[in-house]
């Protein structure tokens, strides 16, 4: 087994910076103080990926590493757990859920892999008395990843639409109440509607529905929908540029020559 000196030296670096006469910041920190660092790590981590910037990648997967260590060492100064029973019950966690590696099953392809963990993530479940099946997906995950989570985890049971054109069927008839309830509301000079709750929920359900036809597609709606914002932020940054070439401002520009701008920037794509 390959050994890892280098993780060990970590985690007793962080025990020295919470110790009594450690960094008054690392031991006043607790739980939740430290919490969104969690999530914004992990996001600067995305970007990395996204970007092929592997050294940065790997300076982000620290930053990561470094919060996982640290709510590990203030779980352990409060005598909750320690970095070594999360190591333990993830690696048991992991063999229990892959039993067509470390067992007597087979799996032919990843579709099959991931039936088998939803399969045995909803016996384990069931077995430890956890309240509802969906409770596993955070409420707090962006929306579009969580749409995806939410129709994985109970594809994987089999409620499901048989074939992708009853998806794409289910889109427009979502799309046909969003359009009735939009012309039904009240709005403003501008077409805007305020508080309207019937018209947000129609709304969600057509984002609902499509991030369905990604997901049949075998298309990961977040990663997709963040492309395409990063795609529009270079286009208006070659819009920015060429009105700056022009030593104008850009909220000088008509539309029609924004409009020249964004097709000459796709064509440099």
């Amino acid at each position: 087994m390959t050994q890892h000196p280098a993780f060990s030296e970590f985690v007793d670096t962080i025990a020295a910076l919470r110790a009594p006469d450690g960094c008054p910041w690392d031991i006043e920190q607790t739980h939740k103080s430290i919490s969104r660092n969690m999530l914004e790590e992990a996001y600067e981590v995305v970007d990395a990926i996204e970007a092929d910037d592997t050294a940065h990648l790997r300076e982000e997967l620290g930053d990561v590493l470094l919060q996982v260590v640290l709510q590990c060492q203030i779980a352990q100064d409060a005598g909750e757990f320690t970095i070594d029973d999360v190591c333990h019950e993830v690696n048991e966690k992991i063999i229990r859920r892959h039993p067509h590696v470390f067992g007597d099953e087979k799996a032919g392809s990843a579709s099959e892999v991931l039936d088998t963990w939803d399969r045995i993530k909803q016996t384990e479940r069931e077995q430890s008395g956890s309240p509802g099946f969906l409770e596993s997906v955070p409420t707090g995950t962006p929306a579009l990843l969580q749409a995806q989570k939410i129709s994985r985890k109970v594809i994987g049971i089999g409620f499901e639409w048989e074939t992708i054109d009853d998806i794409w069927d289910q889109v427009f008839s979502e799309i046909d109440e969003l359009r009735q309830a939009y012309a039904e509301a009240a709005k403003d000079e501008r077409g805007k509607v305020s508080n309207n709750r019937e018209v947000e929920l129609e709304v969600g359900d057509v984002l609902f529905t499509f991030a369905n036809v990604a997901l049949r597609m075998g298309i990961d709606a977040e990663t997709a929908l963040r492309a395409s914002c990063q795609k529009f932020r270079q286009r208006w940054g070659f819009i920015e540029d060429a009105a700056h070439t022009q030593n104008r401002a850009i909220e000088d520009l008509s539309t029609d020559e924004m409009n020249v701008f964004w097709d000459q920037a796709k064509l440099t794509e």
